[in-house]
């Protein structure tokens, strides 16, 4: 096969995309086969900028998957890779990394454990991690991390260990230390970097439990998913794709601030996040290993109302309590600077724009970085699943993510509300 020249921080892009393209099962009984088309040309077209190795797409409307595809290569076709490297098509079931979409996995497991009785939202932090107390932490309660209003958005103090962050006494330790840059609950600014391991041991602590286990055993195995945990099993590393920085550098201004708000650079966490370190650590904010298949079910769950095949996950009126919007979160750098609706914990949908493309206000779910997400539209009966494996910085193809984010909700109209 032949591939374009080198453009710099893009990929070679194949002169064949129907070669490097994957397609799972799909039913077209009620949206035809020309409906999934003119999605899957979007996508095409947004593969075409160069930016994203591989891109995945699953969508199922009334539970059926009506689009499950994949374009790319998911090893070998990076802007780093060198020209004879071997190129391994991607395929629908191929696992990545799917960083900060794990926070909807991570929020419905919250929500589930509140229902059953296991803590409250408004309990304090404290009961449950003692020494989480200093600047005025005391007042902090578990609301306040779920809606990333604890005002603790960036790490303060001497850099952690990374080599130690799946141990629990030392991220107590270093989440004790914690000093906030507002008092609980005044504003609201995206908790890249502590809003998970503040769950993960929040959950640990009030259940006796770690959340991978409590995830795997309660929602995962009894569905029969295989990946959509935090991090694999050792063994499994080598299946998972890697993620690549793309595009050009941010400009200083933007690469300081992106840096404060999640822990780095992209040319420092794209590279840690494909290591066996991460990919087999438990951050309930990041970890996540799925494909876009995984991802459309799991939001599936959400789609109706807490249950599938049989799994009830949480109730109705649990889920509509939590996606009722609470915040309307500042811009910020880790949200690309674009203010976005709240519910508790999930990020939610609007008319105009959002995280889900226009015409969504009742989507939810949670956005990764970069140009990742999972969400539930019940307005349209669509549960969504969407991966690439670049992280672009500024670059003038852009919108093409949004474009096709506007498709599927413009082929796909809602029936409800």
């Amino acid at each position: 096969m032949s591939y374009s020249p080198a453009r710099e921080g893009r990929i070679r892009l194949p002169t064949d995309f129907d070669a490097v393209t994957d397609i799972g099962a799909e039913d077209h009984s009620e949206i035809s086969a020309a409906t999934a088309d003119r999605i899957w040309h979007s996508v095409r077209h947004w593969y075409a900028a160069g930016m994203h190795p591989a891109i995945q797409l699953c969508l199922r409307h009334n539970g059926r998957v009506v689009l499950n595809r994949a374009i790319g290569h998911g090893w070998g076709n990076g802007p780093a890779d060198p020209p004879d490297a071997d190129k391994v098509p991607v395929s629908v079931e191929t696992p990545f990394c799917v960083y900060s979409a794990a926070k909807a996995i991570s929020t419905t497991v919250v929500h589930m454990l509140v229902e059953r009785g296991e803590f409250s939202l408004d309990d304090r932090v404290c009961d449950y991690l003692p020494n989480y107390t200093s600047h005025g932490k005391d007042r902090t309660t578990i609301r306040h991390v779920i809606t990333h209003s604890a005002g603790v958005p960036f790490a303060t103090g001497p850099r952690p260990n990374l080599k130690r962050m799946n141990e629990s006494d030392y991220a107590r330790e270093k989440l004790g230390e914690l000093k906030p840059i507002h008092r609980p609950g005044l504003m609201h600014i995206y908790h890249g970097l502590t809003w998970g391991p503040l769950v993960r041991e929040i959950v640990s602590a009030a259940t006796g439990r770690n959340i991978r286990d409590i995830l795997a055993e309660e929602i995962l195995d009894p569905l029969g998913f295989r990946w959509t945990n935090y991090g694999v099993a050792e063994k499994d590393v080598p299946l998972v794709a890697p993620s690549h920085v793309t595009g050009k550098p941010l400009p200083a201004p933007l690469a300081k601030a992106f840096s404060t708000a999640v822990g780095g650079t992209p040319q420092q966490i794209i590279p840690f996040s494909n290591t066996p370190l991460f990919l087999t650590g438990v951050i309930p904010s990041s970890s996540t290993v799925s494909n876009a298949d995984e991802l459309s079910r799991f939001a599936e769950i959400l789609c109706r109302g807490g249950e599938l095949d049989g799994v009830r996950v949480m109730r109705p009126e649990t889920l509509r309590g939590a996606t009722a919007e609470a915040r309307r979160l500042r811009p910020d750098i880790a949200t690309g600077l674009a203010p976005i609706r709240w519910g508790t914990g999930y990020m939610l949908g609007s008319t105009r724009f959002g995280p889900f493309g226009r015409n969504a206000p009742g989507a939810f779910g949670h956005t990764g970085l970069t140009n990742i997400a999972v969400w539930a539209d019940p307005q349209r009966r669509l549960s969504v699943g969407l991966i690439s494996s670049g992280k672009p910085g500024q670059h003038r193809e852009a919108g093409r993510y949004t474009e096709v984010l506007d498709r599927i909700n413009a082929e796909i109209p809602r029936t409800a509300g």
